[in-house]
């Protein structure tokens, strides 16, 4: 039996607690959330999350929770953070993440390419200068990962006019649109369709805008659900949370690049606002959204809040959505990372990474990483600078 709690959204309120089933308990909780002890981490995560001005434990048995959440440094550390203007913010993260990077993958680059956004172009050039002189090879061994990790490059390209970036960026769309590399997941529309419509704008060549089209009929074909959501592929049909954040992301990307006036756009645009509309009804009251998007039961995740919010703001900059439904989304979004990241760069409940699963219960199942993470970290950072405008 899990335990019971009440708990307003709202500052300076107090947070009800019944521990008195459901454990065993003992904070900070052990093992790995939430596989193992799952009620005590979820009781302590929401401590964390939330910085409530009190604890209540029914019946006065609190096993430790009080004297280890620490409650007065803990709220007035996220007051502070969350008082931080986004721009001041990103800044605070971008000194956490994006420091080095040893390959092109989206998980390690993308936390270079928020620091650009940041404006920290000298800081990132001694970075990402192995891969442009050819030290380091950045298709060497590629994944999916390798080939949307090359966006950071373009990033790099388009603020600086270095053209050893475009370059690579080229290559890898070369390599992408020959190889995919999709394994069937949902992931494949972030990882490829984006690199070959930024190839396209790169180019001039419109044929690339024809190949990003291409490429996302295929993936529909493998992962969207008849009820508009994207299974993670057809192995199960568990709408895992990063794998509904990948093809809205993804959408939201390509078409940034990818003139209106070519027949790719609205296929896209029309796919793009399906989507976001069918996730705005699962985004939860603490504005996030789920492991698994339409399961009550799962957790709220770090990265697909993030990302799904970073494109729904883009949606609505470029005039693609409109509505006080998405920009409520947003803001929902903005603040439920906001609180899920301190200010020394630890993340709470961020999905570790996520290969194809064989039913839901491994998808609810996955680790809820506690920690610095450079993927979470990343996003944190891509959704500061999306609310920021730059």
């Amino acid at each position: 039996m899990a335990p019971t709690m009440a708990a307003a959204w709202g500052a300076d309120k107090a947070m009800a607690v019944d521990l008195r089933s459901g454990g065993p308990y003992s904070f900070p909780p052990t093992g790995k959330a939430y596989r193992e002890n799952a009620a005590a981490h979820r009781v302590w995560r929401r401590v964390l999350i939330e910085a409530p001005r009190a604890i209540v434990a029914a019946g006065g048995e609190d096993h430790g929770l009080i004297a280890a959440a620490g409650l007065g440094a803990r709220r007035a550390e996220q007051k502070a953070r969350l008082a931080r203007a986004p721009k001041e913010w990103m800044g605070q993260l971008a000194g956490q993440y994006g420091q080095e990077l040893k390959e092109m993958v989206y998980t390690l680059s993308f936390s270079v390419w928020g620091r650009i956004r940041a404006g920290q172009i000298e800081g990132v050039r001694p970075v990402l200068e192995p891969f442009l002189d050819g030290r380091i090879d950045s298709l060497a061994k590629p994944t999916a990962s390798h080939y949307s990790g090359h966006l950071t490059l373009a990033a790099w390209f388009e603020k600086t006019g270095d053209t050893r970036a475009r370059d690579r960026v080229m290559a890898a769309a070369r390599m992408a649109r020959e190889n995919p590399l999709h394994n069937e997941m949902s992931d494949s529309v972030f990882m490829v369709c984006p690199l070959l419509a930024k190839a396209g704008k790169l180019s001039g060549d419109a044929a690339w805008f024809d190949a990003a089209l291409r490429h996302f009929e295929v993936m529909k074909k493998f992962c969207l659900r008849a009820d508009g959501l994207y299974r993670h592929s057809p192995l199960d049909e568990a709408a895992w949370g990063r794998g509904n954040a990948f093809p809205l992301l993804g959408l939201a990307l390509a078409l940034s690049d990818i003139p209106s006036s070519h027949a790719a756009f609205p296929v896209l645009l029309g796919a793009y606002r399906a989507h976001a509309a069918r996730l705005l009804t699962f985004q939860s009251k603490g504005g996030c959204w789920r492991q698994v998007v339409d399961k009550e039961e799962a957790w709220e995740e770090y990265t697909a809040t993030a990302m799904i919010g970073w494109a729904l703001q883009r949606g609505l900059a470029k005039g693609w959505l409109k509505g006080r439904g998405y920009v409520g989304a947003v803001a929902g979004a903005w603040l439920g990372v906001r609180k899920r990241t301190f200010g020394d760069g630890v993340l709470v409940d961020v999905c570790e990474s996520t290969g194809k699963q064989v039913n839901l219960a491994a998808y609810l199942g996955r680790e809820a990483i506690l920690g610095k993470d450079p993927r979470g970290g990343a996003m944190g950072l891509q959704i500061a600078a999306e609310v920021s405008g730059v």
